[in-house]
C-alpha cells in the first residue's frame, strides 16, 4: 500500500526545494557581458523567465486584426507581372534577398524586418528605425553593450527592438532581453536628463527573427532588475517575458517556411497590425 506523505512533511520538503533552488540561484556566477552573449545562463541567473502566451493574455485581445497590406501581397507568392506599386515591389524583393541569406550574413533580414517596420508605418509620429544602434548599461560594476539589429525610438523612448537569430547563438531570445534592459537604462536616462520623473518599470517590445519568421515579445523591464545587474545579484522578484508565436497552420515548419506560404503570410500580417497598437 502506497504511503501518502502528511501535510507537514509535505510543507517541508516543498520549503526546502524552494530553499535549496534559491541558494542555488543565488551562488551563480554572475559576470559582465555584452548584449550578444547572454545566453539563457543569464536569464537563470537573474531570474527572467519566458512565458509563452496565446493572444487573448499578449495582445489583451482574443482576435487578430485584419491585415491592412495589399491584395497582391496577400495572394501571390512571388512578384507578380504588371505595374506595381512601391511597397509590393520592394516586398517580393526583399522577402526574396532575405530567403537567400545565410547565418553568416544576417543585413538581408534586417532589411526586410525594417521595411516591414516602415511599410505598416510603424515608424510614424515621430518615431525612426535605426539599424545596429549601440545601446548600453551596467552589469557586475562594468559598462556593456547591447546592440540590437533593428530598433524604433523618438527623442524620449526605444520602443521597441529586434534580434535575428545569428549563427554564434542558437536562441536569440537572451541576446533581445539584454537589449530591452539596456533599452530601459537608455529610457531612464533620458528622464534624468530631462528632470522627469523616473519609470519604475517599463514594458519594452520585441520582436526575434529566424529567417523571415518573427516572434513578438514584452518584456517589464524594472529599477530592480537593474539594481540587480549593477551588483550582480539575485533579484527576488522574476521578471516575466511574454513571448507570442504566431498561430500558422503549421508550427513546426514555421522557422523553417517564414512568411512563404501565403497562410502564414497572412497571419503575420495580422500579428504585426495587433503589435503595432502597443506603440500607438
Amino acid at each position: 500500500m502506497r504511503k501518502w506523505m502528511r501535510p507537514h512533511m509535505h510543507r517541508r520538503v516543498t520549503q526546502h526545494v524552494t530553499s535549496c533552488l534559491s541558494t542555488t540561484m543565488a551562488n551563480l556566477v554572475r559576470s559582465a557581458k555584452s548584449g550578444s552573449n547572454w545566453t539563457t545562463a543569464e536569464l537563470l541567473a537573474f531570474n527572467v523567465e519566458v512565458q509563452t502566451v496565446g493572444a487573448a493574455t499578449f495582445f489583451n485581445t482574443p482576435e487578430l486584426p485584419a491585415p491592412t497590406v495589399s491584395e497582391t501581397i496577400l495572394h501571390n507568392l512571388d512578384r507578380p507581372d504588371g505595374p506595381l506599386s512601391k511597397d509590393d515591389r520592394h516586398f517580393f524583393q526583399y522577402l526574396k534577398e532575405a530567403e537567400g541569406a545565410n547565418s553568416e550574413d544576417s543585413s538581408a533580414v534586417d532589411d526586410f524586418t525594417a521595411f516591414l517596420l516602415r511599410m505598416l508605418d510603424y515608424d510614424n509620429d515621430g518615431r525612426v528605425i535605426r539599424m545596429q544602434k549601440e545601446l548600453s548599461f551596467y552589469m557586475a560594476g562594468q559598462h556593456v553593450d547591447a546592440i540590437p539589429d533593428v530598433c524604433l525610438t523618438n527623442d524620449h523612448d526605444y520602443f521597441l527592438l529586434v534580434q535575428g537569430d545569428k549563427c554564434t547563438a542558437d536562441n536569440p531570445e537572451p541576446q533581445l532581453i539584454a537589449e530591452s534592459v539596456a533599452a530601459f537604462y537608455q529610457n531612464h536616462l533620458r528622464c534624468v536628463h530631462a528632470g522627469l520623473p523616473l519609470p519604475q518599470s517599463q514594458v519594452i517590445l520585441g520582436i526575434t527573427m529566424v529567417g523571415t519568421a518573427p516572434f513578438f515579445y514584452r518584456t517589464t523591464i524594472s529599477e530592480s532588475l537593474l539594481n540587480a545587474l549593477v551588483t550582480a545579484s539575485y533579484p527576488t522578484d522574476k521578471t516575466v517575458v511574454f513571448k507570442f508565436i504566431p498561430p500558422v497552420p503549421n508550427q513546426m515548419s514555421y522557422t523553417i517556411d517564414g512568411m512563404r506560404p501565403l497562410c502564414n503570410r497572412r497571419v503575420v500580417f495580422q500579428c504585426l497590425e495587433a503589435f503595432k497598437r502597443f506603440i500607438n
